[in-house]
C-alpha cells in the first residue's frame, strides 16, 4: 500500500501485509491457547509458575468471546466461510461476531459484496448459525455432528 494512500478496512484498504496474513478467529486462537497451557501445565513441576498472567487473561479472553466452543464445530465454520471469497479479515470477523441477518453482517463488515454476500453467501452462513446451536456449551464432544 503506498504512503498516500489512506487505511480505510470498510473498503479492504488494510494494508498488503494484512491482506496477506492468516487471521484467526477467537473460537481458533481459544484451541491454539488451550492445548499449549494443557502442554504447560504437563511440563511444569511448580503448579505456582506454569504460565504468565497475560497468558492467562489472553486465554480468558478469547474463551470469553468464542462463539464456537467445540473443535468440530471450529473447523466446520471456517470451512464453511472460505468457500467463498472473504478475505481472511472478513471471515474472521464474520465467524467471531456471527451476524444474524444480511443487514447486520454488511453493517459490520463493509468490505463485503453485498449481492454476492446476499444471494450466495448468506445462505451457506445460516449454516454457521446451526452448527453455533448444534455445539452448544453443554453438548458432549462426541464428534459425530457434521454440517454440510
Amino acid at each position: 500500500m503506498s504512503g498516500e494512500e489512506e487505511e480505510n478496512a470498510a473498503e479492504l484498504k488494510i494494508g498488503d501485509d494484512f491482506l496477506k496474513a492468516k487471521c484467526l478467529m477467537n473460537c481458533e486462537v481459544a484451541l491454539i491457547l488451550e492445548h499449549k497451557y494443557e502442554q504447560l501445565q504437563q511440563m511444569s513441576d511448580d503448579p505456582m509458575n506454569q504460565v504468565s498472567q497475560v497468558f492467562e487473561k489472553s486465554l480468558q479472553y478469547v474463551k470469553r468471546f468464542s462463539r464456537y466452543k467445540n473443535p468440530d464445530a471450529v473447523r466446520q465454520v471456517r470451512e464453511i466461510l472460505s468457500r467463498y471469497q472473504l478475505a481472511e479479515f472478513e471471515l474472521c470477523v464474520l465467524g467471531n461476531l456471527c451476524p444474524e441477518t444480511v443487514e447486520e453482517a454488511i453493517a459490520m463488515v463493509p468490505s463485503i459484496k453485498v449481492g454476492l454476500f446476499r444471494h450466495l453467501v448468506w445462505p451457506f452462513y445460516l449454516r454457521l448459525l446451526l452448527i453455533r446451536s448444534v455445539y452448544s456449551d453443554n453438548e458432549i464432544n462426541s464428534g459425530d455432528k457434521q454440517i454440510n
